[in-house]
């Protein structure tokens, strides 16, 4: 392998050269086709390469690609905050942009605890979030993640925020049934605010489907309204954390608005700008902004390159290319489709233990043993073999953690752009079956 001076995921792996895309696939240096059923890390919504949106970010190039968000405002960056209102459910008309998902989450956790200054009550400093969570890499993003394996290097640095389970009904912690649980998961926030004291505690934090800490974990029904119930009564705050879930990766702008739920405040990164830029966002409610309006008129929080109006271009193109194109509508046939086809791969392999999420956010839980749902024991490191086997064939697949104990299982997220067709759908079976095939015959099983 020829010296490099680029920190790459792991020094010692080999990592081919991206040399062009085209909508769903990728093509190397080498020649050779990868069909992208991750969009990258859960981001390329729209696929790669598209016209529109070059394009839109060359006109923005020309007039100007950087101002500093104390000294301008931009024409990019008001019409972006313009479109997110209106795409937006309920009154969430706010938008600090920023540049990731970390930065997104972390913005919405103090724009939370400034909320409650605002209103006199300096108390409220704590965020409540749930084990089995990914929130963020930054240090207070982290602090809200119930993912130990990411935790574990920086503890001593962290707050202990994850105190909740996870609505994990594939491994539910009490043991019950969608049908009989009472939704045990999501009565146990009241508990842990009664045991953190409410006056203590600004929000509570969620991912609406649990991304890379979870494979996809979908709640059950009437999971979400509990929550948010639970939080208006103790007065805390409800983040949606949006991030791989929004703009349309479950067929609506925000994933909360299958279950009805409105949250305080939203998090938005990945497919905002399709990957095209890197751009993310808190979006905040009226109810929220109203005390900081009429008080301080300044949220405490910001980035050089927060609002940089080569990166609001670009998301704004991608907005309009999904609206103009319909995009969002055909989402949920297509992610039935693919989940379908799905299901019948998991009746054919015994080491797929449950497919589960919803739209074209779906996830493969993997076990050793499917009537017991045993997982692999972490030294075969298999999540990581089958998506390194799944490159080989072509075939890109995202890496996700499960078990209970959110370290001790495996799992993958299929998750293509939004914009793939039926035939490239088939397509994408066809070669995660030949996959699994290969993968079948390297467990030896």
């Amino acid at each position: 392998m020829e010296r490099t001076y680029l920190i790459k995921p792991s020094l010692d792996g080999e990592y081919p050269v991206v040399d062009y895309g085209d909508g769903v696939y990728l093509y190397d240096t080498a020649g050779r086709q990868y069909l992208d059923a991750a969009a990258g890390a859960v981001t390329a919504n729209i696929g790669h390469g598209v016209k529109e949106i070059i394009e839109a970010m060359n006109n923005q190039a020309e007039k100007v690609s950087f101002v500093y968000r104390s000294q301008f405002s931009s024409a990019a960056a008001e019409q972006l905050a313009e479109k997110m209102a209106r795409l937006a459910p309920g009154d969430l008309n706010w938008s600090f942009f920023v540049n990731s998902g970390s930065e997104a989450t972390e913005t919405a956790m103090k724009i939370a605890i400034q909320y409650w200054q605002e209103l006199g009550r300096a108390g409220k400093i704590k965020i409540l979030s749930r084990w089995i969570s990914y929130h963020g890499i930054t240090l207070g993003a982290l602090s809200m993640s119930g993912h130990p394996g990411r935790r574990a290097r920086f503890t001593s640095l962290l707050e202990e925020y994850p105190v909740v389970s996870p609505p994990y009904c594939y491994r539910c912690p009490y043991n019950l049934t969608p049908e009989s649980c009472a939704l045990e998961c999501a009565q146990e926030l009241e508990l842990a605010l009664k045991r953190t004291n409410p006056e203590t505690v600004a929000a509570f934090i969620a991912e609406p489907i649990v991304g890379a800490a979870g494979s996809a974990i979908t709640p059950p029904p009437g999971y979400y309204k509990k929550i948010k119930q639970i939080c208006d009564r103790y007065e805390v705050l409800f983040i949606a954390d949006e991030v791989m879930t929004g703009c349309g990766r479950t067929g609506t702008m925000l994933a909360c608005e299958h279950w009805g739920v409105l949250p305080d405040l939203v998090a938005l990164g990945k497919g905002m700008g399709s990957g095209y830029a890197p751009i993310a966002a808190a979006l905040v409610s009226e109810k929220v902004m109203e005390p900081i309006r009429n008080g301080s008129k300044v949220v405490m929080s910001g980035h050089t390159l927060s609002a940089n109006p080569q990166s609001c271009a670009a998301a704004l193109a991608v907005f309009e290319y999904l609206e103009k194109n319909n995009i969002m509508e055909d989402v949920e046939s297509k992610g039935t489709y693919l989940k379908n086809l799905l299901v019948k791969l998991q009746r054919q392999y015994s080491f797929i233990g449950d497919v589960r999420g919803k739209g074209l956010l779906l996830g493969m839980e993997l076990v050793s043993d499917k009537t017991l749902k045993q997982p692999y024991s972490a030294e075969m490191k298999v999540t990581e073999r089958l998506v390194h086997l799944a490159r080989e064939y072509g075939l890109l697949i995202y890496p996700a953690a499960a078990g209970l104990d959110g370290a001790s299982g495996d799992g993958v997220i299929i998750s293509p752009p939004l914009t793939i067709t039926k035939r490239e759908i088939e397509e994408l079976v066809k070669r995660l079956k030949t996959v699994l095939e290969a993968f079948k015959q390297e467990l030896n099983i």
